[in-house]
């Protein structure tokens, strides 16, 4: 439980890290071409890594709080209904 919490947290914080320093993790890494192409025209890498973030801060709380089987029963409940 425990451990769950604490890897919640590094999540959480390196989510908020992607959002809050993007530039610093563009310089980083570059440019990515296939988001500059399908996310915007300039600034796709930004927003990807943006998205990211958003995306590691859910999974970081659906891991932490254990809400998977609640968030699949909930997506998923209606196609095995017998």
């Amino acid at each position: 439980m425990i451990a769950r919490i604490i890897v919640g947290i590094i999540g959480t914080a390196l989510g908020i890290a992607m959002n809050l320093k993007t530039e610093a993790f563009l310089r980083f890494t570059g440019k990515i071409p296939w988001a500059e192409q399908h996310l915007g025209v300039e600034g796709g890498t930004r927003l990807f890594y943006k998205l990211l973030g958003l995306i590691i801060i859910f999974l970081s709380w659906i891991y932490a709080f254990n809400w998977l089987n609640g968030l699949l029963q909930f997506l998923l409940g209606g196609l095995f209904r017998g």
